[in-house]
């Protein structure tokens, strides 16, 4: 061991800890109702919306049948229309064609993630727009007459990514742009004479091209001395700039534009949380900006011409998300999300003061009372850094009856964990569990120093961090620290492997959804069309080749003999990026230690359980595999 990794683990007997006790606004009596994962499955999940070309009807998709289909709904409120009805496969709406009544639609096949694009047809009849075996399909806009639209697929070479334009009546197509190098096509210009390009190098490094489409040459638009993330996002609706965000000189993403016609960047708009995204209504009259606000996505809706920040309606218990304005951009449909409350839908006629709410989407036999708001919490790590958290208190938790907690770990690298209504975590707080969504190291959201503070570090640093989450845990008075377990996905499935074999007496158990559990297999093994990142993940992760021995000491398949207490495994047979052998190699180095493991493979799935009645049967397993080996835990 290093002095440098022997004085941070020793370091953890002072850890300083930050909001110890979070001042709860929740009344400590104890809910009126627990629910069953039925009832939590009954809430229908929702998202995306498009206008008819009217603007009198809004398309969006649902799980509301227990698998995600195409609806549209009026936007005074009434009856859903199903657009589609398939019983197997997930299918996603993407939008109206912006003259008729067709519509744009995608799905995979059993989560393999190789999505297609298909039309439905004023028949009801639908045709596959990108049939092939094993290519991956995109859409990419519209044209602004809506007489074309632009799609992008790895048809040609599994790699990389082609943009095709397509006849929107005929459906003929022509190769666009054709991607040999690398890149990663964000966006074509309105007048059909740019598209804005992506390259990555590393995660915390990254630039922007402009491809011009009658010299076919690209440009370098961000060059830099330092890491720094530039990222395209979209052109003005009058093709005159491109936007982008940057965290060049500064640790948080801003809004930047550069000129098409003088070749000048310029500042636009800046925050002091990153700017994850812009999108400008038709005319370019609007420009709705989205801001990550400490784990809350926060919309800002700009006029143009003045710079007057439009006042968004006062929604109760949640945030306004989800901004789509319509083409005579005086309508506008939005979704509200709350701690307590799932994704609704609701439509606004500009110059109207009240929404119209469209959709209720919790279960009305779930009474919101029950439910718990979040909370966001902080504690200093071993070596200092503060490390942000979202934090779920159950109603019956108090210091006289203590409550078993699970640190809940994000996927990524780089993800972030989020406020706002989600079914699993609401499920395991009702039956009394207190969670806490850790950002360790690494997470996106809180600038680029932290965002690159676990480069290279994967099952050291980052994974410390959850280890002091646990004694942040204990810390609380209504957490009983004799009974903390560790819960995460993908990479979080990773860190709970990675904390049952390298800190094995931290946590009393753990639970591993489609976690990489063999690095050196994965980096190998990465989806064709992840080829333009693949030097990104090796500056992340590791080399498979140059940082062989690294990656395999940090790969706990090869260390199942130090896991000791029970696990819980859970993985989509058709995943394209943890493979299902990731799972059952974790589970047989497990089993040999006559640890309690249990195993769940769902034949119908991928990266992440898409229909309900998988749902239903992986959370009942897990919250039933917690009370046996944590809440219901003998103490020594």
């Amino acid at each position: 061991m290093n002095a440098h990794l022997r004085r941070l683990v020793l370091a953890i007997a002072g850890i300083a800890l930050i909001s110890a006790t979070p001042a709860s606004t929740q009344s400590l009596k104890r809910p009126q109702k627990q629910y069953s994962v039925e009832q939590f499955m009954t809430t229908v999940a929702i998202q995306g919306a498009s206008f008819s070309p009217d603007e009198s009807r809004i398309l969006f998709s649902s799980n509301k049948t227990g698998i995600w289909n195409a609806y549209t709904i009026p936007v005074t409120g009434g009856e859903w229309s199903p657009v589609t009805t398939s019983s197997t496969e997930s299918t996603y709406a993407i939008t109206y064609f912006l003259n008729d009544d067709r519509i744009l639609l995608t799905r995979d096949q059993g989560g393999n993630e190789l999505n297609h694009l298909y039309v439905r047809l004023a028949d009801g009849q639908e045709k596959d727009l990108t049939p092939g075996a094993k290519l991956k399909a995109a859409f990419g806009g519209f044209t602004p007459d809506g007489d074309a639209f632009w799609v992008q697929t790895n048809e040609r070479d599994p790699r990389f990514f082609d943009v095709y334009r397509y006849d929107a009546k005929t459906y003929e197509r022509t190769l666009f742009y054709e991607n040999r190098d690398g890149y990663f096509p964000a966006a074509v210009s309105n007048d059909g004479k740019w598209v804005a390009l992506s390259k990555i190098i590393t995660t915390s490094n990254t630039d922007v091209y402009l491809w011009n489409a009658a010299t076919k040459t690209a440009t370098h638009l961000s060059p830099h001395t330092t890491e720094a993330q530039y990222q395209p996002a979209t052109f003005d609706p009058a093709s005159t700039s491109l936007y982008y965000t940057t965290n060049d000189d500064t640790d948080f993403m801003r809004l930047r534009r550069y000129s098409l016609i003088d070749g000048k960047h310029q500042d636009v708009e800046k925050a002091d949380w990153d700017i994850g995204g812009v999108a400008f209504s038709k005319t370019g009259k609007y420009r709705v900006l989205t801001i990550n606000e400490d784990g809350r996505a926060a919309i800002r809706i700009t006029e143009t011409a003045t710079g007057k920040v439009l006042e968004l309606p006062s929604v109760p218990s949640g945030g306004v998300a989800g901004v789509t304005i319509g083409k005579s951009e005086a309508s506008i449909a939005f979704y509200v999300n709350g701690d307590r409350s799932p994704n609704d839908l609701f439509f606004m006629k500009r110059g109207f003061e009240k929404p119209v709410k469209l959709t209720s989407s919790l279960n009305p036999e779930i009474d919101p009372a029950d439910l718990v708001d979040t909370e966001v919490v902080r504690f200093k790590a071993r070596d200092g850094i503060a490390i942000p958290n979202i934090l779920w208190k159950p109603h019956q938790a108090t210091a006289s009856t203590k409550a078993p907690a699970v640190v809940l770990v994000h996927g990524g690298p780089g993800g972030q964990t989020t406020r706002g209504y989600s079914a699993m975590v609401q499920y395991l707080v009702n039956h009394g569990y207190v969670v806490l969504g850790i950002n360790n190291r690494g997470s996106s959201g809180y600038g680029r120093t932290f965002f690159a503070a676990d480069d290279q570090k994967h099952g050291r640093e980052p994974l410390w961090d959850c280890v002091d989450a646990k004694t942040y845990l204990a810390s609380l008075p209504y957490v009983d620290g004799d009974r903390v377990g560790i819960v995460g996905g993908s990479y979080g499935g990773y860190m709970v492997l990675a904390a049952l074999a390298y800190q094995p007496d931290v946590f009393d158990v753990g639970v591993d959804i489609f976690g990489v559990s063999n690095w050196v297999r994965t980096l190998e093994s990465i989806p064709a069309w992840w080829e333009a990142q693949r030097t990104a993940l090796y500056a992340e992760i590791g080399d498979p080749v140059k940082h062989k021995e690294l990656l395999r000491e940090i790969s706990p398949a090869f260390h199942g003999e130090k896991i000791r207490k029970p696990l819980m495994v859970l993985q989509g047979a058709n995943d394209p990026r943890v493979l299902k052998a990731e799972s059952d190699d974790i589970v047989t180095a497990v089993k040999k230690n006559g640890v309690p493991v249990e195993y769940m493979v769902f034949p119908d799935e991928g990266h992440g359980f898409s229909k309900k009645k998988n749902q239903i049967e992986g959370y009942s397993a897990m919250l039933k595999f917690l009370d046996t080996h944590l809440k219901g835990k003998t103490k020594a």
